[in-house]
Order: structure tokens, then sequence, then C-alpha cells
């Protein structure tokens, strides 16, 4: 089989995101605005090339004053760096439709390889006849490793923002 293009639907899918927040909760966000690029061979993933970028100043934790610091000078600078990108670089299957993916993050002006674990969800025709694709992914990074550092003591030790921030994506695609 030929790769295909897939778009993705984002009525159907989600870029989510969670950290620690005063070492004792964790706070969730989500972006409301991403595009990506797949092409693949749902016979052989592995052979599969995504490109994802995400517009930071879709930043979304329900809170208005926190999204505006979190697009702020203090973490993403949007005005300066507007967007967070991935491109795959490898893709190694680890089981039964799991995968770790492999790629070029580039966030805040620094690009580094980070690996995501990707579930491949199946395939299969809407109402409409339109074949349709799943898949989840989850990772983790280091937001200190892109150069955001901002943070505050806290009186009682620790810090107000965790560094890890863990990812999570559900994404639903047609045949483009």
């Amino acid at each position: 089989m030929a790769l295909t293009k897939w778009a993705v639907d984002p009525a159907h899918s989600g870029v989510d995101f969670s950290v620690r927040h005063m070492v004792i909760s964790s706070v969730k966000g989500s972006f409301d605005s991403y595009t990506a690029e797949i092409e693949a061979d749902l016979a052989d993933l592995t052979t599969a090339s995504i490109s994802f970028s995400v517009d930071l100043a879709s930043v979304n934790t329900r809170n208005a004053d926190r999204d505006n610091h979190l697009r702020s000078a203090d973490f993403f600078d949007v005005e300066q760096f507007p967007t967070l990108t991935f491109t795959s670089t490898s893709i190694e299957k680890t089981d039964e439709d799991e995968y770790n993916v492999t790629g070029d993050v580039t966030l805040h002006g620094v690009t580094r390889q980070e690996t995501f674990k990707v579930v491949y969800e199946g395939s299969g025709k809407d109402p409409w006849g339109n074949e349709k694709v799943g898949f989840s992914a989850t990772g983790k990074i280091n937001r200190g490793d892109y150069g955001l550092t901002w943070n505050a003591a806290l009186e009682t030790g620790g810090v107000l923002v965790g560094d890890q921030i863990k990812v999570s994506l559900e994404i639903q695609a047609s045949k483009a």
C-alpha cells in the first residue's frame, strides 16, 4: 500500500497537557488551534510521516489570567515564538498497534528530539462513507529544556510550576 494523506478532524481531536502546580496538584489545559500533516500506510505505520504545529496563543486552561501569563514572555512568549512544532524522524513498532514516534520538537526557539508513545486506535467509515483513522499519543517534555524556566519558590518548599509537562493527543483523521 502507498502512503495516504490524512487530514485531522479538529471536532473529534484534542491536544492536552498537564503540569504539577504547587507540588500538590496538577493544572490541565489544551490548545484549541493546531494543524497536522500525516502521511501513512495503515499496513506499515513505521513508514509514516507526521508534522504537527500548535498555535501557542490558543492555550486554554479555563482561566484567562493564567492563559495570558502563559502567552507572555515569562512562558511561551507567543509574540516571538508563536508555534510549537513536531516533525517525526523515526517510528518504531513496540507492540500490536503501539509505536514510539521520535521527532524534532521546536518550542521557544529550541529544537530537541523527543519520543512519544502512540497507539493506533483503528480505522473505519463514518455514516457518510468517509474513511477515518484514530490515534492517541502520550509523552512528557521538560519545559526547562526549552528555556521555559519561570517559577516561584513556595514558602513550604518546592516551586509553583513543575518542570515535567505531560502531553496527550487524541487524533481522528479523514482520508484527505
